[in-house]
């Protein structure tokens, strides 16, 4: 589960500092347990994300099966995707 307190700390510490390796980590020792993975956007093909910015989209992980599938479902969630958008 993902409280919205949690969504809204994460989008707000990459919309500070940026998407980095140092962030992810930095997001991992803040939130043990959360599953925190770092792509491009147009690596996604399906799915919407939960937050959007310029620069970055969060989508929400659910893990509870043997495969990971993206959800918009804040109770299921397990992890977050982060990510980064390049403007053409």
């Amino acid at each position: 589960m993902i409280a919205a307190e949690e969504l809204d700390a994460v989008v707000q510490a990459v919309e500070e500092s940026g998407l980095s390796e140092a962030v992810l980590a930095q997001l991992r020792q803040r939130f043990p347990g959360k599953h925190f993975t770092w792509c491009m956007d147009d690596d996604i093909n399906n799915g919407r994300p939960v937050a959007s910015r310029n620069n970055f989209a969060v989508y929400l992980v659910n893990s509870s099966d043997h495969c990971s599938v993206l959800t918009q479902d804040l109770g299921s969630a397990s992890g977050y995707v982060l990510a980064e958008i390049i403007a053409d």
